[in-house]
This record gives C-alpha cells, structure tokens and sequence, in this order.
C-alpha cells in the first residue's frame, strides 16, 4: 500500500438498484457507480459490479486496482443470508481484507448515525431496522418470494396483479390498470412478463404506481394504503413509540409518507446520511478493528 492510501479504506454499498464503491481517506471520499447486485440471485454477477466498481474508481483516483485492493473494505451488500454465501462472496474478490454482510447495517448506520430511532428502508426490497442506547435489532430483507413488503418490486407486483383482477371484472377500472394493460401489451404478455421477471424488473412499474397515486387514481392509492399498513404495523411490531424518530429509507420508501398514520408522519426525519455513508463508516471501523489486530 502507498503512504497516500495508508489510512484509506474502501466502501462498498450494493442492491438491486445500484452499486457504489468509494474510496475514503485523508484525501477525501471519491465514490463511483456500477449496475445492480444481489448475492443470492446472482453471486457472479455481484463479483462483477465490484470488479467494474474497481475499474471505475482506479481510473478516477489514479491508484491502481491492485494498490487498492489492499485497502481495508466494508461491503453491505443485498442478498447475504448468513456467513456462508458471505464468506464464498469475499472468497471471490481480490481484497485482502474484507468485511461483508448485508445492506441493512449500512443502512442504518448511514440513516440514524449513533441516535436512537427506526428505520423503514424500500428500494428494490425492503428491511426495518430499530436503534436504541447503541443495540441494533434488524427485520426483513429476505427477498421479494417470501418478504420484501412495500418494496419497490412488492408495489409493482401488487399493480400488475390487481390489473389482471381488473380484466376478470373483479375490481373497478382504473386509470392505472389501463396504462398496465397498455405499457405490456394485454394480459397475456403482461403473465409472460411476470414468468422471467426479476425483483429490480418488478420495482421498475413501481414510479407508474406513484405517479397515477398522485393524481388520485384508486388503484395506485390502494396499493400505497396497503404500503402504509404494512410499514405501520411491522414498525409497531419493531418498538416504534410515538415521538421515536423514523426514517424512511431507499428510493421508494418517501412515497408512503402520506400514506402512514399521523403520528407516524410527524416522527419522520430526515436521514442523516446515506447507505454509502454508513459503509464508509464501518469501514473505519473495521480499518480500526484490523490495525488493532496487526499490533
């Protein structure tokens, strides 16, 4: 390792919307993006986005892949279901020193920082998370068969579901159930669609959803009413109090916000940083943890 990158680390934050990686030293941050990655769905194609995320950040930084491979990294990361596929993830990248588990304690720790609060984080999935006196408990975030509620992927499912309810004359017709029904083609191509499609595939509907919401359109409400139901009640569920702050996290989840109870809403604040933040900070951490080790 140079002198420059001595007490440089790497972070890594990756979903199913997008990558970033980032280099953070005295110099600074310097951060880059790549393409999405789940380690469950494809643990390959995970190995590839950090691989293209090294290729990016060497090219801007000037260092060179192999100088910074040796920086002490953090990688929160979707699709880590427990240490094993962890541990073959790592295995797979050149790092030589590497920490990886899941996306939500980047999450959180980019979210709330060291304050007491809860987290409801929907992009492409979905995870809650609660803080309190420095102890971290975390729900959800098993994929889009068997979890994922209000997620980006959840949304979109739900509205190509109910639009086929709406073919079958079982519920009203709705503006956004003839936009569906006109954007795929008809019912038919709208179940192909759905027999080859990925969560990130699913949770591209999901801006159609928000934006007939928008206009009042009862089948886009309903869903995000369903959105808010299923937030209000697994935060209860996670020790929510009125007056605990919130955060909504992840790029779908500041949709529900209308969507939620009002003491919900009012609890509401603003995060205090990003996922990338709170890699960058336990990537710190780790860096600490390991130079502790090495003396």
């Amino acid at each position: 390792m140079t002198d420059a990158l001595k007490t440089s680390v790497l972070a890594l934050d990756g979903g199913g919307t997008r990558c970033r990686l980032a280099l953070s030293g005295v110099a600074g941050v310097t951060a880059v993006e790549t393409g999405s990655a789940n380690i469950s769905t494809d643990l390959d194609g995970a190995v590839q986005q950090v691989a293209d995320g090294l290729a990016r950040l060497s090219e801007v930084t000037g260092h060179a892949v192999e100088v910074l491979v040796t920086c002490p990294i953090y990688i929160g990361i979707a699709g880590v279901t427990g240490p094993v596929i962890a541990d073959r993830f790592a295995a797979a990248l050149p790092f030589h020193r590497a920490r990886v588990t899941d996306d939500r304690p980047t999450a959180l720790n980019g979210a709330l920082g060291g304050s007491d609060g809860l987290i409801a984080h929907c992009g492409t999935g979905s995870f809650f998370a609660v803080q309190l006196e420095g102890q971290s408990r975390f729900a959800g975030g098993w994929g889009a068969i068997l979890g994922d509620p209000a997620s980006a992927q959840w949304v979109g499912r739900r509205a190509l579901s109910c639009t086929l309810e709406e073919v079958d004359l079982l519920r009203e017709a709705s503006g956004l159930g003839a936009h569906l029904l006109n954007r795929f083609g008809g019912s038919a191509e709208i179940v192909a669609f759905a027999a080859s499609a990925t969560p990130a595939d699913f949770g591209r509907v999901a801006p159609d959803v928000t934006e007939f919401a928008a206009t009042g359109d009862p089948l886009a409400v309903d869903i995000l009413n369903a959105a808010g139901r299923e937030l209000s009640s697994t935060l209860h569920k996670m020790g929510w109090v009125a007056g605990l702050p919130l955060c909504l996290t992840g790029g779908i989840a500041p949709q529900f916000l209308p969507y939620l109870p009002p003491a919900m809403q009012e609890a509401c604040i603003s995060p205090k940083g990003t996922p990338l933040d709170g890699a960058i900070i336990l990537a710190h951490e780790f860096a600490q943890e390991v130079r502790d080790d090495d003396h």
